[in-house]
């Protein structure tokens, strides 16, 4: 997990959980800060040992962290979060000393999170589904406010 512990403290990650955090300073829906990073990492690792897939903690746990860096940018300008989030998630992880492959890989992730590969047993399928399932709707009190369906919602704790 060194290389996990090395996105923590990246210049790039804490500017952009900085911008975030800014941005969503009034929101009353579900935010993207790092107790939703953090979230989603251990629901998508809890997925991957019940489902006994060969995925590399540090890498799922790369893609959960950066899979939001985007959120500034869209809320600048409109682009979508997991498109304007390549770039600087691409030089974090290797900053952060992520191989070639590895980075590929997780990239991929975070541009599919918001497309629908829930039956997926990979590393964007299970970051979709983590990701997902990381929002907790039943103690929520915008809940009632929220624009997700309620077969979309988190009514009950599964993770």
């Amino acid at each position: 997990m060194e290389r996990v512990n090395k996105i923590l403290k990246h210049p790039i990650f804490l500017r952009e959980q900085q911008r975030i955090k800014a941005f969503e300073k009034n929101r009353i829906y579900c935010g993207h800060q790092s107790e939703h990073l953090l979230d989603v990492a251990r629901i998508g690792w809890i997925m991957i040992l019940e489902e006994k897939q060969n995925i590399e903690k540090s890498v799922f746990y790369a893609a959960a962290l950066l899979h939001d860096i985007g959120r500034a940018m869209q809320y600048e300008t409109g682009e979508p979060h997991q498109l304007a989030g390549i770039l600087l998630a691409g030089q974090v992880l290797e900053d952060c000393g992520y191989s070639k492959q590895e980075r590929e890989a997780i990239l991929e992730a975070i541009r599919m999170h918001r497309t629908d590969p829930i039956n997926e047993k990979n590393l964007a399928g299970i970051l979709y589904r983590a990701d997902k399932k990381s929002r907790a709707c039943y103690c929520c009190e915008s809940e009632p406010l929220c624009n997700w369906s309620n077969q979309k919602k988190n009514l009950i704790i599964q993770y």
